[in-house]
């Protein structure tokens, strides 16, 4: 069809329907003003609230204009697609110390390939409908505010955590987009509805969310064990607890994310059994062992060492055990500086449990009592299945 004959509003319902089909729980649709969030990009930036992804001022409020990332562009298509697993398992691996948790989102393949062709597909069905049309597919692979167009698309809107909300499928969804040069009629931006809540500042076992929708990355649990390619600074380790890859608790205690919906997609269910093993087991991993249960996985990208400093961390905060301290000895032989020295902070640490033990004295900090609370606050709302 040519411009002057598309009937836009129509192919907005055709989008969402071949969207349903590729596998997105939800389509919609805005322009690119983002102008209204420049102010916050730059001061969040100038705070070096980024920490150390320098990608994310390397090209400025280019993340606030979509046209100069992409020439033409007027409209976005953005899209979400569930992927909370049918047994995600959330309290039993977090108030079980010796196991390890890793953020639900990367227990599967990795989303970033499937995602981004899904959306290629998405985009080459349009295709074949507009005679002139192009389009440039994104998942997390782009300087894009893909929140706030998402908010405006009406998938959701951006809670106090700084991840998108729906009303009907809470907030345990992937986010991708079709940057495209037709006029597609746009969608009406979700009201936000988290009200007086905060639930996800208070629960943040490191304090992150310094502020309602302002998140410092420096601190996030998320940044420290997966973007960050240093030693991670000591006053955080403790609050990390058996987080090896990722932290989900802002989510987890989020009311609405009783609506949450569980995934139809195989892929995003757990692999290698990723969701319910000791730390012992993963420390035991060589690199190649690593680089093998980690194929096709997020995990991988964090690369080998940051893994071991990761379990180094979490075995330190497991419960005590002879068995945690003779492997922690037996690795610092072949342990990288850094991670030798995330090693001899968990040994000290169970050294402390041991003696606290033979003393018949508690050992509980003050992390493990917030995390008591989310763990009670999860085991009464959590979705089915779940």
């Amino acid at each position: 069809m040519t411009a002057a004959t598309i009937n836009y509003q129509e192919l907005t319902q055709k989008i969402k329907l071949w969207g349903k089909e590729l596998g997105f729980s939800q389509v919609g649709f805005s322009d690119i003003d983002l102008s209204s969030h420049e102010k916050a990009l730059t001061t969040w930036l100038a705070k070096n609230y980024h920490g150390d992804m320098d990608y994310m001022a390397k090209h400025g409020l280019m993340r606030a204009r979509a046209d100069e990332l992409v020439p033409n562009t007027i409209r976005v298509v953005s899209a979400r697609m569930d992927y909370l697993p049918s047994d995600a398992k959330f309290a039993q691996i977090l108030k079980n110390k010796n196991k390890a948790y890793i953020s639900r989102y990367a227990l599967g393949r990795d989303y970033h390939k499937l995602m981004r062709k899904r959306l290629k597909q998405l985009g080459e069905k349009i295709e074949q409908y507009c005679q002139q049309f192009n389009f440039r597919p994104f998942v997390d692979s782009a300087p894009i505010l893909e929140r706030p167009l998402a908010e405006k698309a009406g998938l959701g809107w951006v809670g106090k955590h700084s991840l998108l909300i729906n009303e009907q499928a809470g907030s345990w969804f992937f986010l991708g987009e079709l940057l495209v040069d037709i006029p597609l009629p746009v969608t009406t931006k979700s009201e936000n509805q988290c009200g007086s809540c905060v639930s996800c500042i208070k629960i943040c076992p490191t304090q992150a969310i310094v502020e309602p929708y302002v998140v410092d990355a420096r601190k996030c649990i998320s940044y420290l064990t997966i973007e960050l390619r240093e030693s991670i600074p000591e006053q955080y380790r403790k609050a990390i607890g058996n987080r090896v890859y990722g932290c989900d608790d802002c989510q987890l205690i989020c009311p609405w994310n009783k609506f949450a919906q569980l995934t139809t997609q195989d892929d995003f269910q757990p692999r290698q059994n990723l969701d319910n093993t000791d730390l012992l087991a993963l420390f035991s991993w060589d690199e190649e062992t690593f680089l093998a249960k980690t194929q096709g996985s997020a995990i991988r990208r964090i690369g080998f060492e940051c893994w071991q400093r990761n379990i180094a961390v979490g075995l330190g905060n497991a419960d005590f055990h002879p068995e945690i301290i003779r492997t922690l000895e037996a690795k610092l032989a072949s342990a990288t500086v850094m991670v030798a020295e995330h090693i001899n902070w968990a040994l000290r640490q169970q050294k402390h449990k041991q003696q606290a033990q033979q003393k018949n004295l508690p050992f509980v900090t003050e992390n493990e009592r917030l995390s008591g609370r989310l763990i009670r606050s999860i085991e009464k709302g959590l979705p089915r299945d779940a």
